[in-house]
């Protein structure tokens, strides 16, 4: 009981929003993005790799070197952030991997970056001819994805579509009966089955990729609509409000290969707080709505009294970030990969509503993830025994901005994606210590389960189901711009039920990141981490990974997955 007083008393002070970082503060002021080609040195000392074994000293020097503010949170296309991605790619050097990308070890994301001009900006809803006065980063945060510097909507109808779902497999369709050409749409954040978990709609209180953000942005544009507002609301979004306005402003990133694709012009998010204000203004309850909206047979309603306009001046430029890649090649079937990968980017630098600390270090978000990466290419290229199949780690890019640089990878995989056996995603990984249990986000997905389940069990552990479907956590990291293509991947990268403290523990460490923490500049290293859980999850995969790759076996999406038929039709051809 006393180290649990002790460990938790060290975790609410290391997740608790702080003025200054703990890590080296840099010296210079931040940095004009600068073109991953120049690959110039990373500045930071490349760590005196020893030998295969998983360590927590391994560990605490990769995630203090990765969330170290010389850095500058990673950001992605920044000079700083692109010295994050040359660092890892000294580390995949220094234990031994091959290179594996197109350029060395990197492949070239080319990207456009947008950011909003918020002095020459505005957004704002009237009704009946009075302006709501939205004031801009506190009750509403918008930008666009169109690649424009001038980009205007004047008196864009508003219509409240709900969850605004188009899934013909649930027999859903918001939209039906409403034409929002030339409108703006109002949505709810997560889907139907969140609000209720009981009545069978999508998949319960499990987020399905209808409930992500993403899906309502991509969605409208689809129904033809100019605008986009989704109400913010913490539980059904799973983060605060502070996340929205972190996440959201600041330079904004779109692939530069999709630029032609369909977009609304305004995306925006609202407080939940003015939306309410919105609805009460037009003599419509919002509690009432949202209610009806939990049904297969909601009308879209037409908010005609009330209207949107904006306009953006945004400034562009055409910018390219690096995945980074190595490789182990395999001594029996080369031809066949298994895939492990981790984003390097966070959020880089920018304003901090809370403080005075601007630098977004990410150290859970994602320095952990991308340590464990690399202590399991340290102990494949170190190995007595190399892997029969080939292996290849990818640390990917831009990930905060909407998973840009996984989806660039599937898109032009540096491996066939009928040569990749399955893979690993790493993605912030919890100083919970040692763990009775190892969480599989995406639960009862694929037959990578039954290995991991096996090695688990050999360990007495157990697997558990995300402690919280309702986030999305499947739909919200890199491995799902895979799963959407077919191949077959696995994540799971900690537990939840700590040795010591039990499941309560660990839900006080996951609760106080996420509200505290999780996109904010308090997600900064602490050494007094208990990093034993980081070991054991990452030695865990190990394991599961190798029997992967000395094996013949491919393993499949379970038969009623979403993603099989897209697996089974990718091997047979």
């Amino acid at each position: 009981m006393l180290r649990y007083l002790i460990t938790s008393s060290l975790a609410a002070l290391a997740l608790s929003a702080c003025s200054q970082p703990a890590n080296t503060p840099a010296t210079d002021e931040p940095s004009e993005a600068a073109p991953a080609e120049t690959q110039a040195s990373s500045a930071y000392p490349a760590h005196q790799p020893s030998d295969a074994a998983i360590t927590e000293a391994d560990f605490a020097y990769r995630i203090a070197a990765l969330a170290d503010d010389r850095f500058e949170g990673r950001g992605p296309a920044s000079e700083h952030g692109e010295q994050a991605a040359t660092w890892i790619a000294e580390e995949m050097d220094a234990v031994g991997l091959e290179p594996a990308g197109e350029d060395g070890w990197f492949q070239p994301v080319p990207l456009i970056e947008s950011t909003l001009d918020e002095s020459a900006s505005s957004l704002d809803i009237t009704v009946d001819g009075e302006a709501m006065g939205l004031q801009t980063n506190v009750d509403v945060v918008f930008w666009s994805q169109n690649p424009e510097e001038q980009v205007s909507l004047d008196a864009s109808e508003l219509v409240f579509v709900g969850y605004g779902v188009v899934a013909p497999e649930y027999g859903w369709n918001d939209y039906e009966g409403v034409d929002v050409t030339g409108k703006t749409v109002v949505i709810l954040i997560n889907d139907p089955g969140f609000a209720d978990p009981d009545a069978g709609w999508f998949n319960g209180s499990a987020m399905t990729y209808y409930g992500r953000w993403t899906y309502k942005y991509e969605e409208a544009a689809r129904q033809g609509a100019e605008g986009a507002i989704i109400v913010h609301q913490t539980a059904p979004a799973a983060y605060p409000w502070g996340t929205v306005q972190s996440s959201w402003t600041g330079p904004q990133f779109t692939l530069a290969s999709s630029a032609g694709q369909e977009r609304a012009d305004v995306q925006a998010w609202i407080t939940e707080n003015k939306a309410v204000e919105l609805f009460d203004a037009l003599d419509l309850d919002f509690a009432e709505l949202s209610q009806a909206a939990v049904s297969p047979d909601f009308t879209p309603v037409d908010m005609g009294r009330a209207s949107m306009s904006a306009s953006l001046t945004n400034s562009l430029r055409t910018l390219t970030s690096s995945n980074v890649a190595g490789q182990v090649t395999g001594s029996e079937r080369p031809d066949e990969y298994v895939l492990f990968m981790a984003h390097w980017d966070h959020i880089g630098v920018r304003l901090n509503f809370s403080g005075d600390d601007q630098i977004y270090n990410g150290a859970i978000d994602n320095a952990t993830g991308v340590t464990a990466m690399l202590e399991l290419a340290e102990a494949y290229a170190k190995s007595d025994t190399p892997p029969e199949r080939s292996v290849i780690f990818v640390a990917v890019t831009a990930e905060e901005q909407g998973l840009l640089g996984s989806e660039y990878y599937a898109q032009n995989p540096l491996i066939a994606l009928d040569q990749t056996v399955g893979g690993f995603n790493f993605d912030g990984i919890l100083p919970i210590g040692r763990t009775e249990d190892i969480v599989v986000i995406g639960y009862g997905a694929s037959e990578l389960e039954d290995l991991l389940r096996a090695e688990a069990e050999a360990d007495g552990m157990y697997l558990s189901p995300d402690p919280n479907p309702e986030a999305g956590y499947f739909y919200r990291s890199d491995h799902v711009t895979l799963a959407r293509r077919g191949v077959p991947m696995l994540y799971a990268d900690s537990g939840s039920v700590a040795e010591e403290g039990g499941a309560e523990y660990g839900a006080q460490i996951e609760a106080a990141y996420r509200l505290q923490a999780y996109h904010k500049p308090a997600d900064e290293f602490d050494p007094n981490w208990d990093m034993g859980g980081f070991v054991q999850s990452t030695e865990l995969v190990y394991r599961v990974s190798r029997r992967l790759t000395d094996s013949e076996d491919w393993p499949n999406w379970y038969e009623d997955n979403e993603f099989r038929a897209i697996r089974d039709a990718m091997m047979d051809e």
